[in-house]
């Protein structure tokens, strides 16, 4: 079983910047792909971005390109979430999510089988 934990959440004015962190549990961190989605009110859960347990990265090019970036630090268990741009519509709950050990990057929810509680990230225009 895998506890994620997400942190970094706040609010912020349009234009600045936030780091989301999601700290794992567990031996198997090295080799899980990792992602990121948010769920604004009224709205469904959606995909942000994810990494994969090679590095590799996807994002959700319409809402997200090129304003956030996804890492990862095997060291410390932690996935970051380094969002800069921020506009108004970014603000939603923002939740961390695993999948099993050795499988690729994936958008999907369905696709991952962990969840983090979520961390609130407020955008003031």
């Amino acid at each position: 079983q895998v506890q994620l934990v997400e942190s970094g959440g706040g609010l912020v004015q349009a234009g600045g910047s936030l780091r989301l962190s999601c700290a794992a549990s567990g031996r198997t961190f090295s080799s899980t792909t990792m992602g990121w989605f948010r769920q604004a009110p009224g709205k469904e859960r959606e995909f942000v971005a994810a990494i994969s347990w090679t590095n590799a990265r996807t994002y959700d090019a319409d809402s997200v390109k090129g304003r956030f970036i996804i890492s990862r630090d095997n060291a410390k268990n932690t996935v970051y979430l380094q969002m800069n741009s921020l506009k108004p519509e970014d603000a939603a709950v923002y939740y961390c999510a695993a999948r099993k050990p050795l499988l690729p990057a994936a958008a999907t929810l369905t696709d991952y089988d962990y969840w983090g509680q979520g961390t609130q990230v407020t955008v003031s225009s």
